[in-house]
Formats: C-alpha cells, structure tokens, sequence
C-alpha cells in the first residue's frame, strides 16, 4: 500500500514550513530513516526523513511551496505490498491549495484577516503535548484560550498566561496584547531594482528566502545595539603553535582560535547571564543552558548548528564538537536537533579576513558575537611599543534585553578570559 508522508512539526511553535528541495524523485527507491527532502523554517533548516522502506510514487507538493504542519507532502509505495493506499489519498489540487494558503506569521499583523480562515479554526482545536500537559497541570481547558499562536493556535505562554492571571479571558488578552506590540509597525515595501539590458536575474532559493525572512524579521523587530573590544592573543596564538601539531596527531583534528572562544563566551555567560536571555513579549526568559550556535556559511546557504551545553565541555571537547557540525553542516547532513535550542551565537567572521563586522541577532537569542581576524599591530605595553596578535570582538545586542554596560562587561569578561592564555598554558 501507499504510505502517505505529512509535512512534520519541526519544533512546538512551528506551523509551517517551506519544501526546500526534494532529495528523491518519483520511482527512486528509499531506505527508512534515508533523507526524502529539505525543509526550511524560520527557525531551523532540516532534512527529513523516510518513515518506512520504499518506493517514491507520488510528490504531492512542488519546491519553494509553503505547506501547514500535517499536510500531505509525498506517497511512499511500501516494499512487498500493493501500490494502491488503503485510503483514498488526497489530491494534487487539495495539496496545491494547503501549499499556496497564504502564510499567517505571529509577529506580522500587515495584512491579518478580519475572519480566520477555516484551516485556522480548525488548528485552534489541536494542542501540542506540552500545551497539553501544561493545561492539565493548571486545570485550565485550552479551548477556552484565545491562541496568540500563528493560526490562533494555543501556545505554553497563551495557557501560563491564563494560570499566572486567574482567569482564561484576562490572560488571553494580556499574551494577545504582548504577542502583538512588538509587531505592531507598517509593512514596508523594498525599493524595486532597476533591471538594465545584460542584467542577470536570479531567482531566490527557498533557503535564500528563508534567510531574507529571518534577516528582514530581526532588524525590524529586535532593537539592535553594537560594541567592539580589542583583544590582545599574543599568548594565545602561542599556545595554539605550540600546540597544533600535536592536538592534529593525537585528536585528528585541526586546533583553530574558536574552541577557545567558545569557551571564553561560555564563561562570560556565566558571569553576565542577562545576556543568554531571550526576549518574550512582556517578559525575559533567563535561559539556565548554554547552548551556542556556531553560524556557518555552507553552499546551501547560512547555517548555524548548536553545541549544546557548550559551558560542561573542554577546549578539547569544543573543537571537536564544532568540526564534527562543520563537516555535517557542508555534507547537508545536520539534523533538526542539531540546528534548534541555541541561546546565543558565535560568527567566526574573522575566518573570510574581517576586522569589523556589525551581525544581526539570531532571534530570539539576545545577542551575538563575532570573533575578528587575528592581525599584528603595534601596541604600547609598558613604557615600550611592541608587535603583538590582537584580535577585535564584536557584540550586536538586543537593547530591550541588556544594557550597554551589561554587554561591556561581557566583553570584559571575555576579553580577560582569553588574554590569559600564554604559551605554556595547557588544555
């Protein structure tokens, strides 16, 4: 029979997703847990895999499309068994409609609907297991919330919401008020570009838009401030020569600048917490992880997989940890896993030969750093003028989130973590 394949729910708070590319073609055969497409949202970009063993009979859905959570997307003809479904699948044109319903995101009320369409109505009677969960704990029916969720569906701050306010209506306003401010700005149309005659036109890959999405969404949303500090790595740069040789012999694998940052922001973090925050509405979370997005670019587009807890690992630890992502991440092989639960992002800028670069928050992470080419400068140290490794760090921040002088002191503190190393230092 026919295995019919549903677009998958790629994180609690995620609705819908776009088919990136589509890694098996009609009559390809499939192994189970083999990759069948990419997916992109706005908050991951993962590929998906084959729930069974089979043959690809039917794509219902085209690249680029945009498609509801639940959605049929593929049939899979199951090995051994017939290729009718049991079940009468659904149609091209049915799938073609899900895919082209126009796109409801929670923090763009630009074009809101005066009624919600039927498909909303009907999300607002599924909950996910934590919303459940969370309700059952609190005694409070989730049917009787307003979801400020996209597609009014119910989310764990609509259902907190109504526990922390006694009562479902107050609370449902409150989270709907706070969900909508912070979006509440006219919809602003780019200037078109004047296309000339040579002019090449490039259309936009699905993980191209998603990029553009996300980039466009933060600058608008998230009030960014900048700081920069220098850094003096004389003594780092010699340990890591020191070192190297041996580090690539015993761990087969490069010793590079960035386990070292990493572990210089995760002590930071520690120390100023404000700033592995995230912004919520009408609240800070504080996140008691430290889980850092390491953001890399891949010939698929911007990546940024997470070392999860990266504060419990050695200098040892991290660098294998990133090169094991950066290998999976150039392979396309990362998992949704990999790419989701980040609270706060490092950018390696200095690795394509920058020295000053302002990055854009990964919301809604609080912040993010870079770490800058290591160039020689003269420097005054002492009474005296010397050649010494300095390397600049950059921090974009968000102000509703942390102050100036918080961000500064993140910078002190890692400023001081990794002007301590010296070339005798160890591991």
């Amino acid at each position: 029979m026919a295995h019919t394949v549903v677009m998958p729910q790629l994180g609690e708070s995620v609705t819908e997703g776009t088919i990136g590319q589509w890694l098996k073609k009609v009559g390809d055969s499939i192994e189970e847990y083999e990759s069948l497409l990419e997916v992109l949202t706005d908050k991951v970009n993962a590929e998906v895999p084959s729930p069974v063993s089979g043959t690809m009979s039917r794509i219902l859905v085209d690249e680029g499309a945009v498609v509801a959570v639940g959605t049929p997307i593929c049939e899979i003809a199951v090995e051994g068994e017939g290729a009718e479904s049991d079940a009468e699948p659904p149609s091209e044109a049915k799938a073609a409609d899900a895919a082209s319903e126009p796109k409801t995101d929670e923090h763009d009320t630009s074009a809101a609907p005066a009624e919600p369409s039927p498909a909303a109505k009907e999300g607002r009677g599924r909950y996910s297991p934590a919303v459940r969960r969370l309700a059952s704990e609190h005694g409070i029916d989730p049917a009787g919330l307003t979801g400020t969720g996209s597609g009014g569906r119910v989310t764990r701050n609509d259902v907190m919401k109504a526990a922390e306010g006694g009562g479902r209506k107050a609370a449902s306003a409150s989270s709907a008020s706070a969900a909508s401010s912070e979006a509440r700005m006219p919809a602003v149309a780019g200037a078109p570009a004047n296309v000339e005659e040579g002019d090449d036109i490039v259309q936009l890959s699905p993980i191209r838009k998603v990029i553009a999405e996300r980039m466009v969404r933060s600058k608008m949303t998230v009030p960014h401030a900048w700081l920069m500090v220098e850094i003096d790595v004389t003594g780092l740069v010699a340990l890591r020569n020191r070192l190297k040789d041996d580090f690539k012999a015993r761990e087969g694998a490069s010793l590079t600048y960035l386990p070292f940052m990493l572990k210089a922001v995760s002590t930071a973090l520690r120390k100023i917490p404000v700033v592995n925050a995230q912004w919520n509405g009408d609240s800070i979370v504080m996140k008691k992880r430290i889980n850092l997005g390491i953001a890399m670019a891949t010939e698929r587009g911007l990546m940024v997989p997470v070392v999860k807890d990266a504060d419990r690992l050695s200098i040892v630890g991290l660098a294998a940890a990133t090169q094991d992502l950066a290998k999976r991440a150039r392979s396309g092989r990362l998992t949704m896993d990999d790419l989701s639960g980040g609270t706060f992002t490092v950018d390696n800028t200095g690795a394509v030969g920058t020295v000053l670069t302002y990055p854009v928050i990964n919301a809604p992470e609080a912040a993010i750093v870079t770490m800058e080419s290591v160039v020689k400068r003269p420097q005054v140290v002492g009474d005296m003028i010397a050649v010494r490794s300095m390397m600049n760090c950059c921090i974009s921040f968000d102000h509703r989130v942390i102050d100036g002088a918080e961000a500064a002191q993140f910078l002190g503190e890692l400023k001081q973590s990794l002007q301590a190393y010296t070339a005798d230092s160890t591991l």
